[in-house]
């Protein structure tokens, strides 16, 4: 688990394809305590690692999450946002988030405000339900609250502090980012699938 504050930008060194495909990253922070098979969130993605020095790291991505994620557009020198998994006693500064990616989120525009910056995105179709203004959502591993929505666009306001330390001051409109819904908003509409199921039944 995570709570969308990013600690670290790391920077992609090596992208290989044999099989699952192996990602290395140069982490930024010190590996000595991070355990062979610990998680670490890069973007978003939570990932395991399956080798490391003493600043880099190296994780296998299967096909599906390069499927539905924006690993796959990531190349040598690409730079990431990264957080390592929660212990027990950590601060919960964000919110609950648990490292799987639900699918992508357009940005649409950017536009300053002050010091801050306007997002507005276009969440996949399938993804837009999940969004309510004041809620939460993660993009590329960054809990971020919710301004306002529209039938297909929401919006953030991202601070100069979040601009300056994560990696949303690389990105342009037409990019895309992660993005994990609230994990409330999705076992809600679970709960609410699974009683209009039963209510059919009953008819």
């Amino acid at each position: 688990m995570f709570t969308g504050i990013i600690t670290h930008i790391g920077t992609v060194d090596r992208i290989e394809k044999a099989g699952d495909t192996r990602m290395t990253v140069s982490a930024g922070f010190d590996m000595e305590d991070v355990a062979i098979g610990a998680s670490i969130a890069c973007s978003g993605c939570c990932l395991t690692v399956v080798e490391k020095g003493r600043d880099w790291f190296a994780a296998d991505v299967s096909a599906e999450t390069l499927s539905k994620t924006n690993l796959s557009s990531w190349k040598d020198g690409t730079r990431i946002n990264l957080e390592r998994a929660l212990k027990v006693g950590d601060e919960l500064g964000g919110h609950i988030v648990s490292g799987h990616v639900d699918g992508l989120a357009e940005i649409v525009s950017i536009t300053p405000e002050g010091d801050s910056h306007r997002l507005t995105l276009r969440p996949a179709p399938e993804l837009a339900a999940f969004v309510a203004q004041k809620g939460s959502v993660a993009l590329d591993g960054i809990s971020l609250t919710v301004n306002e929505v529209s039938a297909e666009f929401f919006g953030v306001n991202i601070i100069e502090h979040t601009w300056k330390e994560t990696t949303l001051g690389d990105r342009r409109p037409g990019d895309q980012l992660n993005m994990e819904v609230d994990m409330l908003a999705r076992y809600v509409a679970r709960l609410i699938d699974v009683r209009e199921i039963r209510n059919d039944r009953n008819g």
